[in-house]
């Protein structure tokens, strides 16, 4: 299962929240990403550098791979079991 298949679940639940859809949503977060990396501050791109990513701004997905694992780290299952469904 691909990556972008495997989160197509919490876009599809954030779209359902925001009465969007989900092609709207990952065009926010890219936005999102874009602003981020276009910020000149150098604490900002010393958290943006901390992302694994594939290219040179990381996806919604990797983006999303990013948050759960630190989301995990920090103990925030609360905030997980809100978008996540055990499949």
């Amino acid at each position: 299962m691909s990556k972008r298949k495997k989160f197509t679940h919490i876009f599809e639940k954030i779209a359902a929240e925001h009465n969007t859809t989900v092609g709207e949503v990952r065009r926010e977060i890219e936005a999102a990403i874009q602003a981020g990396f276009n910020n000149p501050d150098p604490k900002v791109q010393e958290q943006w550098a901390k992302i694994p990513r594939k290219g040179d701004m990381p996806t919604p997905d990797e983006l999303i791979i990013y948050v759960i694992r630190q989301a995990k780290q920090n103990d925030a299952g609360t905030l997980l079991r809100r978008y996540f469904r055990q499949k």
